[in-house]
């Protein structure tokens, strides 16, 4: 996927206001309109400059791109990175077509697809509508996901100043996580989205959660995955370790004659839920190096005495 720059699309600066940025888009709107430019490239130049406009000028659509940072070149091959959403709080309602009859692979990687943008309701007399629902990404350790906790969050709400400039206000909540959410699991808020018109409620934030990378475990659905360094005679001979798993350490045996990379099930030691998820012990074997000739002696032995050819199998 090609990242695209979208203010070098518009000819703007990434500080430049919002009224610049609608200024920018009218004039190159016109300038590229298939109906009036007799460039080759019209087309294509009017989509793009479409599309850059559809998140610059969206506060939050244009605050999540920021985040990406300054330092990608247009046409770049480019990767969102890990939580690149986390924190942000986003109204719901989707996006709106600014003439394309689609977005490129890049803004639909970043946003979605979906559809038109929601009815924009004013405040009149007698109109009552509930508000629009909300939505942010929140990061959560695996302990927490196992364990459950009470969480202080702060979530970041972008606005546009008295200046026209994009700012961020943050909104801080008491949040409880439940035992076993998994990834892309959300958590609802009622009443903490957009304020509702006339009588109507407000709407609801909606948290989407976000496992953050754990140094040991690997968590995929509600199973648990950990690589465990064994030492060559644990492999070959059998043997009894302690493993770490999210509740605390558990015995387990190794079979003797087991492979680097062979795959140990503790049923029920992953995510907590209706059915409990399993964690898979990985086995890694380590082999330590001789550092003394009696060692050294230690693996002449052991090639004498065994035999072993590990390449045997592909005929060398």
């Amino acid at each position: 996927m090609k990242y695209k720059d979208y203010y070098e699309i518009m000819g703007i600066k990434r500080d430049a206001t919002q009224d610049e940025i609608k200024r920018s888009y009218r004039k190159l709107a016109r300038k590229y309109h298939p109906d009036v430019s007799k460039a080759s490239d019209a087309e294509e130049r009017f989509k793009e400059v479409g599309e850059a406009y559809e998140v610059l000028k969206d506060p939050e659509k244009r605050m999540a791109y920021d985040q990406l940072g300054a330092n990608w070149q247009q046409g770049q091959d480019f990767q969102p990175p890990p939580g690149w959403q986390d924190g942000f709080e986003f109204s719901g309602g989707g996006y709106t077509d600014s003439g394309s009859s689609r977005f490129s692979d890049f803004f639909e990687d970043l946003f979605g697809r979906t559809g038109a943008g929601g009815f924009q309701q004013g405040r009149q007399h007698g109109f009552h509508m509930k508000g629009e629902d909300h939505h942010a990404k929140v990061g959560v350790s695996l302990e927490d996901a196992y364990n459950g906790a009470e969480r202080a969050i702060t979530l970041k709400i972008p606005e546009v100043d008295t200046t026209g400039h994009l700012v961020t206000r943050d909104r801080k909540l008491n949040v409880k996580i439940p035992k076993g959410v998994t990834q892309g699991q959300r958590i609802r808020l009622r009443g903490q989205g957009g304020a509702g018109t006339g009588d109507a409620p407000a709407g609801d934030l909606y948290l989407e959660i976000d496992l953050l990378p754990h140094p040991i475990f690997k968590a995929d659905g509600r199973d648990i995955y950990v690589d465990l360094p064994v030492a060559p005679w644990e492999t070959a001979l059998g043997a009894q370790v302690s493993i770490p798993t999210l509740g605390g350490k558990v015995e387990m045996k190794i079979p003797a004659g087991s492979q680097s990379g062979s795959k140990l099930r503790l049923k029920g030691r992953g995510l907590p839920g209706t059915n409990n998820g399993d964690q898979y012990v990985v086995l890694k074997i380590e082999t330590p190096a001789p550092n003394t000739e009696k060692q050294k002696d230690l693996y002449r032995q052991m090639q004498q005495e065994m035999g072993f050819n590990p390449r045997s199998r592909m005929g060398v």
